[in-house]
């Protein structure tokens, strides 16, 4: 048994090496801004500012009330219940939230954080950070979410490459 079985196991896979690589020139993403498994991510770099207490309990763009001590944000361009993570480039921290609200509206800041986010990101003192938002497909709670998402990723990744 062992005298065929082998030379079928690598027949097998000398046959299946052409088709692996040609879905590696497809993957997703290659080349782009993206996690390890080459993922398409919608990817922002600009300014974050944050809101706090002054604006506990007012609605958000969602309907809810705004807690300062839940991990959340205000974005101008990606849609409400979007799941991110925001990495402070200055220091590196990062933390996930979830976009409940529309803003900022100060010119070049892309994102409003709640206290709590800002507290993740060791950004509180200064007020303004510069930061990275991105946003992956998978990363998102609905499959309406996941559409989206990964239209605006192609839409960026289209641009990045008309800019080349």
């Amino acid at each position: 048994m062992y005298c065929y079985t082998l030379p079928a196991i690598c027949l097998a896979l000398i046959l299946s090496f052409p088709a692996m690589a040609q879905n590696q020139d497809k993957a997703p993403g290659k080349g782009q801004p993206g996690n390890s498994q080459g993922e398409a991510l919608v990817h922002q770099k600009g300014d974050a500012s944050f809101y706090g207490e002054e604006s506990r309990g007012d609605k958000t763009a969602n309907g809810e009330n705004f807690n300062p001590d839940k991990k959340t944000a205000a974005s101008p361009y990606l849609p409400l219940g979007t799941h991110v993570t925001v990495t402070n480039t200055e220091n590196g921290k990062s933390v996930d939230l979830k976009i409940n609200d529309r803003g900022p509206y100060t010119d070049g800041r892309i994102i409003d954080l709640s206290k709590k986010a800002a507290e993740k990101l060791d950004m509180k003192k200064d007020g303004v950070a510069d930061v990275t938002v991105e946003a992956r497909p998978s990363s998102q709670t609905t499959e309406k979410l996941k559409d989206e998402i990964g239209d605006k990723a192609e839409a960026e990744r289209e641009l990045r490459h008309k800019q080349k």
